[in-house]
């Protein structure tokens, strides 16, 4: 079995910056290039425009359009500062957004909600984790991602087509879609780590146990303490929602953010469900280690005390004192050999009947 590489930050946010209208973006310099997608749909037609240069984005107007501006990487500061700026984002938000070691949160301003979360893809040897941050209003939305990866590729297929109701609903409903995306990744994350633990068979199995079978055990904490941790300021916004504190979502869409609600909640039972089984192998690891050593230890016992009164019997005769009638008896050899085999064999059939073996 792999074991799961650790989670691990890239940098820390270094707040004492001398010229505060500079941004820093503490992730991976050498990530994506940056790439925007910009959607403008309504019940009857959709545009999309990809690749598209940052100086052609304008303020979204409120003329009955709903706009969806998707953005790939973060490493270009300016231009991700200038796309905010044109909208009206407040500095304190761009920071966050670049800011990719960011606790989940939600944030409301005048004008425009913010929302940002941890995302997962599910990998063979190692945890994917990024940063997604939302800014969303009645009519649009705007979504950063730090990598890029087909997610909301099944959104784009719903907007082209017309299949569903996205395009009959406000930009409410396509953050809900989104965050419901992201959340079947955190269920797919959990049932594979769920079948990675059905891997161990501590008791059963004949062999020993893998080296870094602890190690990966404790690895998979981690990740589902970080699964749980991300998870839950989810479910304060989907709660923030259903108290009506969230003016950017329609009345008519709260039911929605309900079943995102739900579904946090599973995910969070199904948490607790995974860490409960790890801690109970981490248990069975060290019972299963104990037994062995204990198996060990008895044999070596029994070997021990099987040899005790044999390794006496030839210490006195090999102690070569002058008058030893047995060393100068034609059969003391062959009677010496004769003892020697019944206390052997005594011993094994003691300690048979004591059921030590």
């Amino acid at each position: 079995m792999k074991a799961f590489k650790p989670l691990r930050f890239i940098s820390i946010l270094n707040r004492k910056k001398e010229d505060p209208s500079k941004f820093i973006f503490t992730g991976d310099s050498n990530s994506n290039e940056i790439d925007i997608q910009l959607f403008r749909y309504r019940k009857e037609e959709c545009d999309e425009s990809k690749n598209i240069s940052p100086d052609i984005i304008k303020t979204f107007e409120k003329n009955g359009d709903n706009y969806w501006l998707n953005i790939y990487g973060l490493n270009d500061t300016e231009t991700i500062a200038s796309i905010c700026e044109k909208q009206g984002i407040h500095s304190l938000v761009i920071q966050d957004i670049l800011d990719v070691n960011q606790r989940p949160k939600f944030q409301e301003y005048d004008d425009f909600s913010f929302l940002t979360l941890k995302s997962i893809v599910p990998s063979e040897n190692e945890m994917i984790t990024e940063q997604i941050s939302f800014v969303f209003d009645a009519n649009f939305l705007i979504s950063f991602q730090e990598k890029k990866a087909d997610l909301f590729e099944h959104l784009r297929v719903r907007l082209r087509e017309n299949k569903g109701i996205l395009r009959e609903r406000t930009a409410d409903y396509l953050l809900y879609a989104m965050i419901e995306s992201i959340l079947d990744n955190y269920f797919k994350t959990l049932s594979k780590l769920d079948e990675e633990i059905g891997k161990f068979n501590f008791a059963n199995t004949k062999k020993e146990p893998s080296p870094n079978a602890l190690e990966i055990i404790e690895n998979q904490k981690k990740f589902v303490h970080f699964i749980k941790k991300s998870i839950l300021p989810i479910k304060e916004f989907a709660q923030i929602v259903e108290r009506g504190e969230c003016q950017c979502i329609e009345q008519r869409h709260l039911k929605y953010f309900l079943e995102i609600k739900d579904l946090c909640l599973t995910l969070i039972d199904n948490s607790d469900m995974i860490l409960s089984s790890l801690e109970s192998e981490t248990n069975l690891f060290f019972s299963v280690q104990g037994h062995r050593m204990n198996q060990v230890m008895k044999t070596l016992t029994i070997v021990a005390t099987i040899f005790i009164p044999l390794t006496f019997v030839a210490g006195i005769y090999g102690m070569n004192f002058t008058n030893m009638p047995e060393l100068e008896w034609k059969y003391g050899y062959f009677s010496i050999w004769i003892i020697i085999i019944l206390i052997f064999l005594g011993m094994v059939l003691y300690l048979r009947k004591k059921k030590w073996f």
